[in-house]
């Protein structure tokens, strides 16, 4: 693993331990050409996945781009990094499991919308503003009025 600081290619392993959920490792490394500490994450990845963007671009899945988007979504919002992180795995998973090496990014805004709606209903209707292009303030208001009708957003 190369250093982050210094960009030294022989870090070492001082501790690894399984996370919370067992989903992945958490190691601590240490950098012996500049003495830096970090931590790294380890986690089984099945497949390599391609997200298939509205333009028919084809592009490699990116975690983190995920993660940053909820992240966005869920600012100022009484949800903890960890179940961002649960919640980021989970979909993962789910995207893995479908079989599919290719998935169109339709799927992918479509389950975090299902995750956020159950979650907290302010991130929900953030994310839905950017996912589905909200131009004025109309988009807003027709879409939180669907909400009103919809039990699923509820709390």
């Amino acid at each position: 693993m190369r250093c982050p600081y210094c960009g030294d290619d022989d870090t070492q392993v001082k501790d690894s331990r399984p996370t919370e959920e067992n989903a992945s490792i958490r190691r601590r490394r240490y950098c012996p050409a500049c003495g830096s500490r970090f931590t790294t994450f380890e986690r089984v990845q099945l497949r390599e996945l391609t997200v298939i963007k509205k333009e028919s671009e084809k592009v490699p899945f990116d975690r983190e781009k995920l993660t940053r988007s909820l992240m966005i979504a869920l600012r100022k919002r009484p949800v903890e990094p960890e179940r961002i992180e649960r919640i980021v795995n989970g979909l993962q998973r789910r995207l893995e499991s479908l079989g599919e090496p290719e998935i169109p990014s339709k799927v992918i805004g479509e389950m975090v919308m299902e995750v956020l709606a159950d979650l907290d209903p302010v991130a929900y209707v953030r994310f839905a503003s950017v996912y589905r292009n909200f131009r004025e303030a109309k988009d807003f208001e027709d879409f939180v009025e669907q909400l009103g009708g919809d039990e699923t957003v509820r709390q």
